[in-house]
């Protein structure tokens, strides 16, 4: 087992993880941390760390890489002889029982590629298992689980630091992640899923922290958990669904996908909120349709002045933001 931790002044929480990690009832892995030219504490505290376990060792960037780049840089540097890979951010951590059970679930059967789990983010049990009839599955087809991720409004793929994922199919692709998709772990879901299995455990195993320095916390703002979903269908749909199925998934998404855009547009969202959006549309070929804002807008007006409270409410709302934004006091 490699796990594998990329950080960047993580040394807030960076301790917690570590030791999650050495308190593993399964013991038969190497940690490697990568630290991205911190600038706080991170350093000395890996080395710490380091000193006190061979089993561990740290690498150093020699230069600052972007998010993506930096988890693509992390997982070159797994254990070559490493049969799974385990990442987990510098801000999580993982229960004592979590590699085991994920190698466990891997073992059962040798075609899995990729193994989630539950997550716990303050008092709230993260993401959702997989489940047939009403009971729980722990094995899925490759092609299946990505079928249900497309059809249904479900996501049980997780974060990174939910997956387990077989080293043989990190190593064969450079890189792993994709560089321009935010969302890159969803993506690289799917394109494992074409050669492998999926495995599930149904238990918490590790702890997911949410804070807004965190990624995650910068970019939610933004809908980009939306707009990933919309690159993921595009890009996937038609791997995996029907002709039939992926036009009927499409205007669904893109339905939701333009509603949204429309909220935004009556909340005046500035021009980092379009650029971003004009930007990840473009990967996809889809300049955003003027035409089609349009009329979601038209139509989130009419429901709003059939409820005219709800409209005033949110003009309140907007009126009371801005003044915060600006430092002023608002009544």
């Amino acid at each position: 087992m490699s796990v594998v931790t990329p950080v960047y002044n993580g040394g807030e929480y960076l301790r917690e993880c570590i030791e999650s990690v050495i308190a593993q009832t399964y013991t038969n892995w190497r940690y490697t941390i990568v630290d991205n030219c911190s600038t706080d504490d991170t350093q000395q505290i890996a080395q710490h760390y380091a000193q006190l376990d061979p089993r561990i060792r740290v690498h150093t960037n020699r230069a600052f890489l972007p998010i993506i780049d930096n988890h693509n840089h992390a997982l070159s540097l797994m254990e070559s002889d490493s049969a799974y890979c385990k990442l987990i951010s510098a801000d999580d951590w993982m229960f004592p029982e979590c590699l085991e059970k994920m190698v466990q679930c891997a073992l059962a059967h040798r075609s899995i590629g990729l193994v989630c789990a539950y997550a716990l983010s303050g008092m709230t049990v993260q993401f959702q298992g997989i489940r047939c009839l009403g009971s729980p599955e722990s094995f899925l087809s490759g092609r299946a689980a990505c079928r249900r991720a497309l059809l249904e409004d479900v996501y049980f793929f997780g974060s990174p630091t939910t997956m387990l994922i077989r080293s043989d199919l990190i190593r064969k692709r450079i890189p792993f992640y994709n560089p321009v998709n935010l969302h890159a772990d969803e993506e690289s879901c799917y394109d494992i899923l074409q050669e492998s299995d999926y495995g599930f455990v149904h238990q918490v195993l590790v702890y997911f922290r949410r804070h807004e320095r965190t990624q995650t916390a910068q970019m939610r703002d933004f809908e980009s958990i939306l707009v990933g979903r919309v690159y993921a269908l595009a890009r996937y749909g038609r791997v995996y669904l029907s002709e039939e199925e992926f036009r009927r998934r499409s205007r669904e998404r893109f339905s939701e996908y333009y509603a949204t855009l429309a909220s935004a547009a009556l909340r005046l969202r500035d021009k980092k909120f379009w650029q971003y959006h004009r930007t990840k549309l473009a990967l996809l070929g889809m300049p955003l349709d003027r035409w089609r804002l349009a009329r979601a807008v038209l139509w989130r007006l009419a429901l709003l002045l059939s409820n005219p409270g709800e409209l005033v409410n949110r003009l309140r709302i907007r009126v009371a933001n801005r003044s915060v934004k600006r430092g002023s006091p608002h009544q």
